[in-house]
């Protein structure tokens, strides 16, 4: 019987921004491994005119794209079929987070480089942390701009190596001004808006907190005979861990909600249950509830378990539902503001949760886009 190939390492450059340098030093790197003598091809490289890059690339063989056609024009993907056919022991290939044109077997690239590891091949691939679907609230806060184009996280958890490619802010920007990243026409908006320094700042200290906790939890868990070994030594029985729930309306200040805990489960090494609470006689319809679907992909994407039950009382559902999943933690967007007599009639919702589930911590996650602007 023929076993299978071994799934191929996975190394990811990742950068706070555009122009850091993280297809450059894949380049360097693939390069290096090809003096060495191993069979590196580039799957898919964009360089966006860049100079400094194309000249990095030289050398290295160049698989062709292939075209599809999309809409009334034709577009360029990367060949899926043609890289593992091809069959190298190293395939670099560019920008993680691209949406693939439709009709190619594959919607998004990274999935396309599963596939590539699946059959054996190495491969070195390049994305910026503000594509990390965890992190989409969070980027959108600092900088002001929603990412549409995100990865899971899981994607970058799962990498063998995690390497930072790390510029000051004030070197990125000087960068920019000396037509190295993007065109004289584009610089002066991109210092405008994302290219400004409080921007960059920001989006470089999420970056090196990122690789810092995937540093962390990979020293927690081992893989290969270390892990087995570290499995060895704690076979005594261990005290449980945390699990968190997290409660959902069907908003899109849920996908906040949902973002936010499952930062919080990661940090935590806990599972992330998603609950929401419908009323009852409404399942039926509720499953053509587009924020539902959106819902639900969010959370196939990060790998939670999102719960949907039927009741009357949303505290006394997420208490049940708490007790029966082990929940420690409890977290739920902040409930809206009460009149006098609701505040007299009925305690809020996370009083009801504190009374009913009294040794589980409760969180409110604050939604800091409707925070007052500061006063000069």
């Amino acid at each position: 019987m023929t076993e299978s190939p071994r799934r191929g390492s996975h190394r990811v450059f990742l950068g706070m921004a555009a122009g850091v340098g993280k297809t450059y030093r894949m380049l360097a790197e693939g390069q290096a491994e090809a003096e060495g003598g191993r069979d590196v091809v580039i799957g898919l490289l964009e360089s966006h005119g860049r100079a400094e890059t194309d000249i990095q690339a030289r050398g290295l063989e160049i698989l062709p794209r292939r075209r599809v056609p999309y809409r009334e024009t034709t577009v360029e993907e990367m060949n899926l079929p043609a890289i593992l056919a091809r069959a190298p022991e190293l395939c670099l290939i560019d920008e993680l987070a691209h949406t693939n044109a439709i009709g190619v077997e594959h919607a998004k690239r990274w999935q396309d480089v599963a596939d590539v590891l699946d059959a054996g091949i190495d491969v070195f691939s390049t994305v910026n942390v503000q594509h990390l679907e965890s992190l989409n609230d969070q980027v959108a806060d600092l900088t002001g701009t929603r990412v549409r184009e995100t990865i899971p996280d899981a994607v970058l958890n799962s990498a063998d190596e995690v390497v930072l490619i790390d510029l000051t802010p004030r070197a990125l920007i000087e960068r920019l001004r000396a037509g190295k990243i993007y065109r004289p026409d584009r610089i002066e908006a991109a210092l405008n808006n994302f290219f400004k320094v409080e921007n960059l700042s920001a989006l470089r200290e999420v970056a090196l907190r990122q690789v810092a906790e995937e540093v962390e939890a990979k020293r927690l868990t081992p893989s290969g005979p270390a892990r087995e070994e570290r499995l060895t030594q704690t076979a005594a029985p261990q005290a449980v861990g945390e699990r968190l729930l997290a409660l959902i309306n069907l908003s899109p200040a849920s996908q906040r909600v949902v973002r936010r805990s499952y930062r919080s489960a990661q940090r935590l090494s806990a599972d992330l249950d998603l609950l929401h609470v419908a009323r009852p006689g409404s399942l039926a319809k509720l499953e053509q509830n587009p924020q539902l679907g959106a819902i639900r992909r969010l959370a196939a994407v990060l790998g939670a378990h999102l719960l949907v039950e039927e009741g009357d009382s949303i505290a006394e559902v997420a208490a049940r539902v708490a007790r029966d999943r082990g929940t420690t933690y409890v977290l739920m967007g902040r409930p809206n503001p009460r009149g006098a007599l609701q505040r007299l009639s009925k305690p809020a919702l996370p009083y009801e949760l504190m009374r009913e589930l009294p040794g589980v911590d409760l969180r409110l996650v604050a939604d800091r886009t409707q925070l007052p602007a500061s006063q000069p």
